[in-house]
């Protein structure tokens, strides 16, 4: 699939003027919102030159401030992680996101499809992904994912795992969105194989590494306690042993001094 001017002609940076907030549609929408961007902020959190954010309005005209549009999670690579009140790319060097992904509900389906792909397009946005989590809008599958090539977005090649797993690989994040039948979406990367957490889902696995660091930690200590135990136990016996031993020598030696045979006894 390649997205080009095959669209009703539009001016394209002149899109979406809307003056509000957007907001998801429900529960799963505001879920996956959350996720998509605590993740990937989590995951680059370290690299001080990427910029991570969602739900936030990326202003692309200086003489016109109300030209904007608001990616539910967006990545841009060499620009500081400083928080914003919003990204005008226009006094961040002219540097768009690299990496856009929209999580696609009933009510914006139309501008996920149509419109926003005109204006990432014009921008450079170099990968833009959609994805359904209700599964009802989103066709043929429910994520799906473009690249920018010589002006034009090309659709990216999914992959269907031995598990039944949907997987479409981000080259600019060097990182897999996988499709989950049972776990839904979530970013992976292939090279640690380890699917990318919230932050409440690193916190619980902190939490859950600590409590079992802890867990072994107390074995080891009963362990330990058993070994010392078990050593005092058998100094005890050999002291008694010994004992025993030189009660039996001093009563031969009283024996022999009293002219009696101990060898015969």
């Amino acid at each position: 699939m390649t997205i080009s001017g095959n669209y009703k002609l539009i001016s394209t940076v002149e899109l979406l003027d809307e003056d509000f907030e957007p907001m998801p549609e429900g529960d799963k929408q505001r879920r996956n919102l959350s996720y998509t961007t605590e993740a990937l902020r989590l995951w680059f959190e370290k690299q001080q030159n990427v910029y991570v954010s969602g739900n936030l309005f990326i202003r692309y005209r200086e003489e016109k401030v109300e030209k904007r549009i608001a990616p539910d999670t967006f990545v841009v690579f060499g620009m500081s992680n400083e928080d914003r009140v919003s990204y005008k790319i226009y006094e961040e060097g002219g540097k768009a996101p690299d990496f856009v992904l929209e999580i696609t509900s009933k009510g914006t389906l139309t501008k996920d499809r149509e419109q926003n792909p005109l204006i990432y397009r014009d921008l450079g946005v170099k990968e833009y992904f959609q994805y359904d989590p209700t599964g009802e809008y989103l066709k043929p599958t429910s994520l799906q994912g473009v690249r920018l090539e010589n002006n034009a977005y090309v659709a990216i090649a999914s992959s269907v795992l031995p598990d039944g797993t949907l997987s479409l690989h981000s080259e600019v994040l060097g990182l897999d969105l996988h499709l989950y039948p049972n776990l839904g979406f979530r970013f992976f990367d292939p090279i640690s194989n380890q699917i990318l957490r919230s932050y409440a889902e690193s916190e619980f696995e902190r939490v859950f590494e600590q409590r079992a660091r802890f867990q072994a930690e107390l074995e080891r200590s009963f362990e330990h306690q058993a070994r010392l135990e078990a050593e005092a136990i058998a100094d005890r016996a050999n002291m008694e042993k010994q004992l025993a031993e030189q009660k039996n020598e001093r009563l031969v030696a009283m024996l022999k001094a009293m002219g009696i045979n101990t060898d015969a006894i």
